[in-house]
C-alpha cells in the first residue's frame, strides 16, 4: 500500500462483470478529473493465445485437467506484484496489454492473442487501477492483495455468472455451449482454490442475484437484467460508511447485517459513484498531504 501512489483493483473470475464495474470508475475518475493508469489482468497471464492451446494439450496428456488462467502457474503473478510494488514506490513501471481481437490488433500492431511490448508507464498519474482475476490474490510466496489500497470483489451468484460467460462466450466469441461448459469445468479447481479466496481480502464486495429463476444456467436464453436483480454490498469494515446517507439516496434499499447492503440492481451504478467516489477522494487527499 502507497499513500503517495494508491492502487485500487477490482477482482473478479471471468464472466462476473468487472468491466461493467470498471466502466463506473472511469466516470469517476473522469468527473474528478483523475489520470489512473490502468492495467488489465489479461496482460499478466504467461502464456499467448497459441500457446495456451498448446501447454493445456500438453497439460491434458500428463493427466493435468484442471489447467486454467484461473491458477497461479498461467500467470505471471510475481510481475503482477512487482509491477504494484513498483508503481507504489515511485509511481511508474512496466506494462503491456494483451490483444484481445482484429480491431485491438489493428490499433497495437500485434496480431490478436498476442500481447504487446513491455513499455514505461506514462508518467503523472494520480492512481493505479487493476481490473482482473488476480487483483486480491496472496499465498505464502506473492501478496498481491497486501499493496492494494482498495480492492473491490465483483462476484455474482455461480449461477448468473455461468449464465453472462456462456453468453459472451457463444454469442461475442463463436464457442458452442460444449466447449463453454468445458472451460467452466476445467476452471472450478482453480476457481476455488484461487479466486474465492480473494473475495475475503476485498474492502467492499458486489455480489449480484437474480430474481428470476436461474437454477438451470445452461438453458438460459437471456441474461436477467438489473432490473430483475439485487445487488448485495459487503464492506469489510463498516466504521465510515454512511448507512443513513446511502439507505436515503438508495430508495428500496435495506441493510441485511451491519455491514450488508441491498440494494435494487437498477442502483448499482449509482450505487458505486455514491460509495467509491467518497474513498477515492480520500485517497487523492492523502496522496497530496503525503506530497
Amino acid at each position: 500500500m502507497s499513500v503517495k501512489h494508491p492502487i485500487i483493483a477490482i477482482t473478479g473470475s471471468s464472466g462476473a462483470g468487472t468491466t461493467t464495474v470498471m466502466r463506473s470508475f472511469q466516470h469517476i475518475f473522469r468527473r474528478e478529473k483523475l489520470q489512473a493508469q490502468i492495467i488489465e489482468g489479461d496482460s499478466f497471464h504467461r502464456y499467448n493465445r497459441a500457446e495456451m492451446r498448446e501447454e493445456m494439450k500438453r497439460r491434458e496428456q500428463l493427466a493435468d485437467q484442471a489447467f486454467s488462467h484461473f491458477g497461479p502457474e498461467a500467470n505471471l503473478l510475481g510481475e503482477l506484484q512487482r509491477v504494484f510494488g513498483d508503481y507504489g514506490a515511485s509511481g511508474g513501471g512496466k506494462v503491456r496489454k494483451y490483444v484481445h481481437d482484429d480491431a485491438e490488433a489493428a490499433e497495437h500492431g500485434v496480431p490478436a492473442g498476442h500481447f504487446t511490448e513491455w513499455k514505461d508507464m506514462q508518467p503523472g498519474s494520480d492512481l493505479l487501477f487493476y481490473e482482473g482475476l488476480h487483483g486480491g490474490y496472496a499465498d505464502a510466496g506473492i501478496d498481491i492483495a497486501g499493496q492494494v489500497d482498495l480492492l473491490v470483489g465483483v462476484v455474482p451468484i455461480i449461477n448468473l455468472e455461468w449464465i453472462q460467460k456462456l453468453h459472451r462466450d457463444q454469442t461475442q466469441r463463436g464457442y458452442s455451449q460444449e466447449a463453454v461448459m468445458d472451460t467452466i469445468l476445467r476452471r472450478m479447481p482453480d476457481y476455488v482454490h484461487h479466486i474465492t479466496p480473494q473475495f475475503s481480502r476485498t474492502h467492499v464486495n458486489f455480489q449480484r442475484v437474480p430474481t428470476v429463476d436461474t437454477s438451470n444456467p445452461f438453458i438460459a436464453k437471456d441474461i436477467p437484467s438489473l432490473d430483475e436483480s439485487m445487488v448485495v454490498i459487503r464492506f469489510a469494515d463498516p466504521h465510515g460508511i454512511d448507512f443513513p446517507y446511502l439507505l436515503a439516496m438508495l430508495h428500496d434499499s435495506w441493510m441485511s447485517r451491519p455491514n450488508t447492503l441491498v440494494v435494487p440492481g437498477g442502483k448499482m451504478g449509482l450505487a458505486m459513484q455514491l460509495i467509491f467516489t467518497p474513498m477515492i477522494l480520500r485517497l487523492m487527499d492523502l496522496k497530496r498531504r503525503a506530497a
